[in-house]
């Protein structure tokens, strides 16, 4: 969900739920595209940092732990909507395209290709089931297939660069405090990320950030359950990977109908499980 525009800076526990039926076949959606908002928002006060793993750093390995002793807080009943690597929902849109991420200039090539189908010269999502761990059947992931975005971007949007050691929670931990007005460092990169729908218990790792805002710390951050800025797409908060919309049970394979919570974990939080087979460790390239 990143904008193409910001890519030039950097080119230079769950037990796994059972099957789920499968949705009907992706349709085309409208364009997520969006213009970073050029008035930041109030800074909010970053919450009590949970004291687990503090030393872990980006990637750090799931550890035994269910996520329930984390103190970051919940966000409740969050219009969510899908994304996948190597989706191309608008190419005249800035930030239509998942070849790249904000943080990875060539995602598509890191990942390991289409995570999904390649069919009629695109790459399109599938239906994913507890029975191959929600992996992609017709590729083999070379990073974690269990990601997200989240609307903040610590590297490439100014006011989320300029804001980031006052929002985000781990600022002062390391290895992060030792990367203070590091841009080619991100903070949120490969994060863990805690998702409830419905009973259902999954996680994953940002890699991405949208949708539609990139500095919206009010909502990513702060302690009282604000709603997204973001107004479309549902106003929609996040966008998941086909592995966590098969995880979760979502009613369509690309929709924006689906509500979740979430929060943040440290690894040392993150059970073993589905999410745990890759565990993406790469910095911003």
């Amino acid at each position: 969900m990143c904008a193409l525009g910001a890519m030039v800076a950097i080119l230079g526990a769950c037990t796994a739920p059972p099957p789920q039926p499968t949705p009907s076949a992706s349709t085309p959606r409208p364009s997520r595209s969006a213009t970073p908002s050029p008035t930041p928002e109030a800074t909010p006060t970053p919450t009590t940092d949970p004291g687990g793993d503090a030393g872990a750093g980006p990637g750090a390995g799931g550890g035994t732990g269910g996520g329930g002793g984390s103190s970051y807080p919940w966000h409740h009943d969050i219009p969510s909507t899908t994304f996948w690597v190597g989706e191309i929902f608008d190419p005249g849109a800035s930030d239509g395209s998942q070849e790249i991420s904000t943080y990875d200039s060539d995602w598509l090539s890191s990942y390991g290709g289409c995570d999904g189908v390649v069919a009629g010269g695109g790459c399109r999502t599938e239906a994913r089931t507890a029975a191959n761990d929600y992996f992609p059947s017709s590729m083999t992931p070379r990073e974690n297939p269990f990601y997200l975005d989240l609307p903040y971007d610590d590297v490439n949007d100014a006011t989320g660069f300029a804001q980031r050691d006052a929002v985000i929670p781990w600022a002062s931990q390391q290895p992060y405090a030792a990367h203070r007005g590091d841009q080619g460092f991100s903070y949120l990169k490969n994060r863990w990320v805690q998702l409830v729908r419905e009973g259902r218990t999954c996680y994953g790792q940002i890699q991405d950030a949208g949708p539609g805002q990139y500095h919206d710390a009010a909502y990513a951050f702060g302690g009282d359950d604000a709603r997204p800025a973001n107004t479309r797409y549902g106003g929609a908060g996040l966008d998941v990977s086909p592995a966590l919309t098969g995880c979760l049970g979502y009613p369509e394979l690309d929709g924006d109908s689906a509500r979740v919570d979430w929060r943040f974990v440290e690894a040392s939080e993150v059970p073993a499980g589905p999410w745990t087979r890759i565990i993406t460790t790469s910095g911003v390239r």
